[in-house]
């Protein structure tokens, strides 16, 4: 089988708007943070690859039934691919294959197969009932879920399949993050209070409360776009532990030492990410391939990405759009913006 390639096309630079040197990222509705992408705003969004208006609203369905039935995220890119083959991403009601993946009447009743929800998750039992899908091409995963396709059909849509995931994704991470970092650390502060932030051993947490009050302290500053960085991972998931921000606050003196973001700049430019939903990370699991798609669309350009290596090792590749990858230890996931261009 070949590894899964993550092809992430160029988007549109519109979807990040650089605010006084941090991201500044507008709501997209009321939807936004929930890991549900609002239909209708997708619809009005600028073409993707060509695709449009309701071709949109409709690949936003799919990616809501990815989400809610708990699938991995890489599904939404093949679903979309298989969708854009079969359909051109339209809810087709003309003769025997209906729907936006035109099933056939194996795949349940016409209602069900023009029912767009229902569809994406009849496509989706049938793609993870094949054991490898993860590990297959995009376009093999696709004709192994929908019989009589050929990989053929699907290979030269994967592409715009990625860029749509993206895009529309982009538009759930992008919550009205703004740039004061007192208010983001505030949102922070409260999440640690109810146990939704956590931290290792030093504690880096006391690095936002400060921040959070209004303190000033030597050596425990924090860049505003870690924050944001951090803001969005506590919006999208349940439960987010932070291994290490500013290494001058802790004395630490690790990995790459004094040339670590942690470090470099009065530190806190850095941010690793020990856990996601009470689950470790490597940097190619499923959180931390979630986390880098929320994230790459709307940190500025050069932002860095760790763990090139240990997705590599797994068969993953990802085409970033603004993030660059390096090589990282795989016991945690590595974000820093020191190195960015806005």
């Amino acid at each position: 089988m070949k590894p899964f390639v993550a092809a992430v096309s160029a988007l549109a630079v519109a979807l990040v708007l650089i605010l006084g040197g941090a991201f500044g990222i507008a709501a997209f509705g009321s939807t936004c943070g929930t890991g549900i992408i609002d239909s209708q705003r997708a619809s009005k969004l600028e073409p993707v690859n060509g695709y449009s208006g309701d071709q949109l609203a409709y690949a936003a369905a799919i990616l809501n039934a990815v989400t809610a039935t708990g699938v991995d995220p890489r599904a939404g890119a093949i679903a979309i691919t298989a969708a854009i083959a079969r359909s051109g991403l339209r809810n087709l009601d003309t003769g025997d294959d209906l729907g936006l993946f035109e099933l056939t009447e194996p795949f349940g009743t016409a209602n069900e197969r023009l029912d767009p929800t229902t569809a994406t998750r009849k496509f989706l039992a049938t793609l993870t009932s094949n054991p490898n899908w993860l590990s297959a091409a995009p376009a093999d995963a696709a004709a192994a879920a929908i019989p009589g396709t050929q990989p053929s059909d699907y290979s030269a849509h994967y592409a715009a399949g990625a860029a749509i995931t993206q895009a529309l994704r982009a538009t759930e991470a992008s919550c009205a993050v703004g740039n004061d970092p007192v208010a983001l650390a505030q949102e922070l502060v409260d999440a640690a209070n109810n146990g939704q932030l956590r931290g290792l051993v030093p504690d880096h947490i006391k690095e936002i409360r400060w921040i959070a009050q209004g303190r000033d302290v030597a050596g425990c500053g924090i860049d505003v776009r870690v924050l944001q960085v951090i803001v969005i991972a506590v919006r999208n998931f349940d439960e987010v532990t932070v291994g290490d921000i500013n290494r001058h606050c802790t004395g630490q003196i690790a990995g790459a030492g004094i040339f670590s973001a942690h470090w470099l700049g009065g530190g806190g430019h850095a941010v690793d990410f020990a856990a996601l939903n009470n689950r470790a990370i490597n940097g190619a699991d499923a959180d931390s391939l979630k986390l880098i798609s929320l994230l790459d669309p709307v940190v500025p350009e050069g932002s860095r990405i760790g763990q090139a290596g240990c997705r590599a090792s797994r068969g993953i590749h990802l085409d970033t759009q603004n993030f660059t990858q390096f090589n990282d230890t795989c016991n945690h996931l590595h974000v820093d913006v020191y190195f960015a261009h806005g």
